[in-house]
């Protein structure tokens, strides 16, 4: 049954992705995959810290939304071929600053992600 929750939520997870791969950017940087990582990062860590301090929560829900939504949403491997075409391109200023950013503040996502979830009501 676990299954049908993490497909349900990794179709869920993967049109937001879409989604927001729709808004018209154009830079070098890959912007819209950076904040697709980082709002993953928040909103997992979200995840994790309501259901740490909530016991009614299934771990349907948990897989729904841990495994499925935030592991369809977020882009860790369009990141890496990203930063891989960057440094392939010889552009290592910018493919460094990608990926050394990329990390901190997806770190950073989750320790907000988890600090907002204390402001939920037990």
């Amino acid at each position: 049954m676990g299954f049908l929750f993490v497909a349900l939520g990794g179709a869920v997870g993967a049109m937001g992705r879409y989604a927001i791969s729709l808004i018209p950017c154009k830079t070098t940087f890959p912007t819209l995959t950076f904040i697709t990582n980082i709002a993953g990062a928040l909103l997992i860590g979200f995840i994790v810290g309501v259901a740490d301090k909530r016991n009614d929560i299934s771990p349907n829900t948990v897989l729904f939304l841990k495994t499925g939504v935030c592991g369809g949403f977020t882009t860790f491997s369009t990141f890496s071929l990203e930063t891989f075409n960057l440094f392939q391109n010889k552009d290592y200023i910018t493919g460094g600053i990608y990926a050394a950013l990329s990390v901190v503040c997806c770190i950073f996502g989750i320790f907000c992600g988890k600090k907002l979830a204390m402001l939920v009501r037990a």
